[in-house]
């Protein structure tokens, strides 16, 4: 660096009023031999004493903060490792290092000062960027507080009483240390796809088609937009926000396109095709940190409005964004964390499943709390308890979708509404042993309908789920094993509904979305009037009418998943993946009921889907996604959909693009 450039950033500095220290007497340039080489002052080196007990720094091992453990499986520390380095070049002593100061309050003005406004030094502002790039210093994305008062500003401030930034009041902006993160993605979805479509009752696109079952393919374009901010007020490098403001929209337009009517709207004379919109609040909430309870920040927050939540690792029981008030916070290092948490369900729109603030929310109410606690059973493994109570009281509401189609009550059985209440106790590990990766997670439901649609009595809820997913890396490639068992109702008449049902499922399992089970939703024709075999976005074979306005089911099949996958990470922006997944109904009695049929087999069949994600930036602002899915149709789904003989393989094509500010 040239003493010019210096100069120029050394002035920049001084305007920012950056005090500046220089030491009394100059030190002494060294002397140098004929040969060009310096020579060392005998009197440089000044002599080492030994450090005194008291004086030496602590042992790194010592050091550890009291009850941590090395991960790994070894039982005691390896030995020491000392360095001897003959003939090593000494480090420089004291006086060879500058003694010129700057001090600064915060680095937000060191960066200011280097990127003055005007650009009028090329190499100070190679330092600079612009708002638009939220991969360096950017005032939009968090890094930088909203206002820097000057020296001027804070001793106004100091001596009148007054505010240093101009902000609004009634946040409760009276300091400087507030921060703004906006967010600006785009989510794009084209998606072919098949799948059993039944015939309308009054009329068909195709007169003259007498089957049950009609061409099964379909055609799903979805674009979303998602606008949103967070505003939050403390340096968040060690320590949580003081206080947060959040907000979270979501605009989503929709094209589909199926080839039977009656299928997109409950009238005939709707055509095969539908386009639609919507705007949802995703969310909208204050979180307040009530206090710190250590030195190391672990705290207590509250917050408030409609928030994500997410009631285990994978998201098998509850994974939305409702509206509710939520306690958190954390103790020991963090390293035990809690949840108390409760959800007034909204209502959601039919098509594009987002928030529908404008109407009334839901009788349908969600107690969640949790205990995590990391390196438990073993070292590396997260351990989580939790209990959930879904309280439901639609049983005198009736709810029609805006495509038409009543979603509550169920048109199963009896038609009448229901109550019910149910209790999740559940369990659940996250981490790895070694080189062994493990999710597992099991659930026990018990709790009380009260109105089976079968027996139009109240029965006792008794159901149980388990899930595991362990996988093993090697080098650049991660294996995994899939299993998940949920019961199935063995006697719908009886006084006790054993089937398995979650309160809003989206689990991350299997494939997720890939695998053609977990995305595409079967429609139960000739059980029920609207009823599906199984959630969009979901693994469990509830049959309920809808994953979003429909209520949860205990009459239910059952499901039984066992699969096998793979993940290469081929490069650093590309990632392939692909499943094998075998599916079965854990019991088809319910089934066998409302078809009235003797017997169905319990295979559904095969599922086997490939993705491709690529990051053309290696970063996660910009991802592309490439996913194909085939069904096998085993005894029980071909037993099912029987007359859809021209179809003997099911398909799902899922293109996806995502970028984000």
């Amino acid at each position: 660096m040239s003493l010019d450039y210096l100069g120029v950033v050394l002035s920049v500095l001084a305007s920012q009023s950056l005090s500046t220290t220089v030491p009394d007497e100059p030190t002494p340039p060294p002397m140098a031999r004929a040969d060009g080489k310096p020579v060392i002052a005998p009197n440089a080196f000044p002599p080492q004493l030994p450090a005194s007990k008291s004086d030496a720094e602590p042992d790194a091992d010592e050091a550890l903060i009291d009850g941590r453990r090395r991960p790994g499986s070894q039982h005691s520390l390896p030995d020491r490792l000392t360095q001897d380095n003959p003939g090593a070049v000494r480090a420089p002593p004291p006086e060879a290092f500058p003694t010129d100061e700057f001090p600064i309050p915060d680095r937000y003005r060191l960066l200011k000062a280097f990127c003055p406004e005007g650009g009028l030094f090329a190499g100070v502002n190679a330092v600079c960027h612009s708002t638009r790039d939220p991969y360096h210093q950017n005032v939009f994305k968090g890094d930088r507080p909203l206002c820097l008062p000057t020296q001027d500003d804070e001793l106004r401030r100091k001596n009148e009483g007054v505010a240093s930034c101009l902000t609004p009041k009634f946040l409760g902006f009276k300091q400087e240390d507030w921060f703004f993160v906006g967010t600006a993605i785009s989510d794009t979805v084209i998606e072919p796809r098949s799948f059993p479509t039944p015939q309308g009752v009054q009329t068909t696109e195709r007169p003259g088609s007498l089957d049950v079952f009609g061409r099964a393919n379909s055609l799903l374009v979805s674009q979303t937009f998602l606008v949103g901010f967070s505003l939050f007020k403390g340096s968040t490098a060690f320590k949580p926000p003081e206080v947060e403001y959040k907000v979270l929209l979501a605009y989503n337009i929709n094209y589909v396109e199926v080839n039977e009517r009656r299928v997109l709207d409950v009238r005939p004379s709707i055509a095969t095709h539908r386009r639609d919109n919507f705007l949802g609040v995703q969310e909208l909430f204050l979180d307040y940190h009530l206090r710190n309870t250590s030195d190391r920040y672990d705290f207590d927050s509250l917050r408030v409005g409609i928030q994500p939540f997410q009631a285990d690792f994978r998201g098998f029981l509850f994974n939305d964004n409702q509206l509710g008030i939520r306690l958190f916070g954390n103790r020991d290092n963090n390293r035990v964390q809690y949840n108390l948490a409760a959800f007034w369900r909204l209502e959601k729109d039919t098509n594009s499943g987002l928030n529908s603030v404008l109407r009334s929310p839901r009788l349908d109410f969600v107690f969640a709390g949790n205990l995590y606690r990391q390196d438990f059973p073993v070292v590396g493994m997260t351990s989580q308890l939790s209990i959930t109570y879904n309280m439901n009281r639609e049983r005198s509401r009736v709810e029609v979708d805006t495509n038409g189609f009543p979603v509550r009550p169920a048109l199963l059985g009896d038609l009448r509404g229901r109550n019910y209440d149910v209790v999740y106790f559940g369990y659940g590990v996250d981490g790895h042993i070694g080189r062994l990766n493990l999710t597992a997670q099991a659930y026990g439901a018990v709790g009380q309908d009260r109105n089976s649609f079968f027996t139009s009595k109240p029965a006792n809820i008794r159901s149980y789920f388990f899930a595991a997913e362990p996988s093993f890396d090697v080098d650049w490639a991660r294996l995994r094993v899939s299993a998940l068992y949920a019961s199935g109702d063995s006697n719908p008449y009886d006084n006790t509904e054993s089937g398995f049902d979650a309160i809003f499922e989206n689990p991350v399992f299997a494939g997720a979305d890939t695998s053609y089970w977990i995305r595409q939703s079967i429609p139960f024709a000739g059980g029920g009037r609207v009823i599906s075999i199984n959630g969009r976005n979901g693994v469990l074979n509830s049959l309920r009418s809808s994953k979003e306005q429909g209520q949860s089911n205990f009459n239910n099949p059952g499901t039984v998943l066992l699969g096998v996958g793979a993940d290469f990470d081929l490069t650093p922006k590309l990632r392939l993946s692909v499943n094998t997944n075998h599916l079965w109904f854990a019991n088809t009695a319910t089934l066998q009921a409302l078809r009235v049929e003797g017997s169905i087999p319990k295979s559904i069949g095969w599922d086997l889907s490939a993705s491709a994600i690529w990051r053309p930036k290696a970063i996660q602002n910009v991802v592309l996604r490439l996913s194909g899915a085939a069904l096998l149709p085993g005894g029980g789904f071909r037993d099912l959909f029987t007359a859809s003989t021209r179809d003997n393989t099911f398909y799902s094509i899922l293109a996806n693009a995502t970028v984000a500010f």
